[in-house]
Formats: C-alpha cells, sequence, structure tokens
C-alpha cells in the first residue's frame, strides 16, 4: 500500500496516460464524456478500463470497475492506485459505486481523477462516508 509519502507525481505519471488510452476506447454514445481508468497493482502491474454505456444507465460499466474486473480477471486483487481520465470539462471523480468497489480491495488507495487541462490527486479514507466500516 502507498503511503501519504510516496511520489504521487510519479504515480500519476505512470497512471494518467494509461487511462487517457484506456478513454481513447470508451463507447460513451449517450454521455458522449469518454472516460477510461488505469489501476495500478501492488506488484506494479497497470491494467486499464473504457466506459461502457448501453441504453439501460444502470446497466453502463464505468470505466474504474472496467479495469477493476481486468485485474480481477487476470488474478490481481491488491492495488495502490488508480486514475481516472476524461476528455474536457473537470476531471471526474469516481461515483459512488466505483469508489465502493475501489475500497473493496484496499483502504488506502490513491484516487487521480484529471482531464485535458487540470488533475486531483486524494487518498479514498479522505473522502467521509466511504467503504465498509
Amino acid at each position: 500500500m502507498l503511503d501519504k509519502d510516496t511520489d504521487l507525481a510519479y504515480i500519476a505519471d505512470l497512471l494518467v496516460p494509461a487511462a487517457k488510452a484506456a478513454a481513447e476506447n470508451a463507447y460513451v454514445p449517450y454521455s458522449e464524456r469518454a472516460t477510461g481508468a488505469a489501476i495500478l497493482t501492488a506488484d506494479g502491474i497497470i491494467y486499464g478500463g473504457a466506459a461502457v454505456e448501453v441504453g439501460v444507465f444502470s446497466a453502463s460499466i464505468c470505466a474504474e470497475r472496467a479495469a477493476i474486473a481486468s485485474a480481477v480477471t487476470a488474478g490481481e486483487t491488491q492495488f495502490d492506485a488508480v486514475a481516472v481520465y476524461s476528455f474536457g470539462g473537470e476531471p471526474i471523480c469516481p461515483c459512488g459505486l466505483c469508489m465502493e468497489t475501489i475500497a473493496e480491495f484496499v483502504k488506502g488507495i490513491v484516487v487521480i481523477a484529471a482531464c485535458d487541462e487540470k488533475m486531483d490527486i486524494y487518498y479514498i479514507e479522505d473522502i467521509k462516508n466511504l467503504g465498509k466500516k
């Protein structure tokens, strides 16, 4: 698990380009807001995921959960950081469902939300009312 002394700029340099590459493959015909995510495992492996929207919104898959599903499919369950990238506008923070999914695996994870012009970095435990108690 990363601690508060970890070089977060280095982590962002690893993950944001991977999340941006995943966003380029997003299928978002309804929101038209392409979003991608990249998750860093404790072993230093990066897995990506793209948002997939369908006509029934609740059946859509957020990029963060797509990246986690990809990593879990490969046998990974220990994560240190996740980046979410969206084109244009403001950075998109993971939704509640994605936060719960992220928190299922590790409480101290670093979350990076980035877009074309801005990046926010925070620790998941700093977000109130998150995860299981």
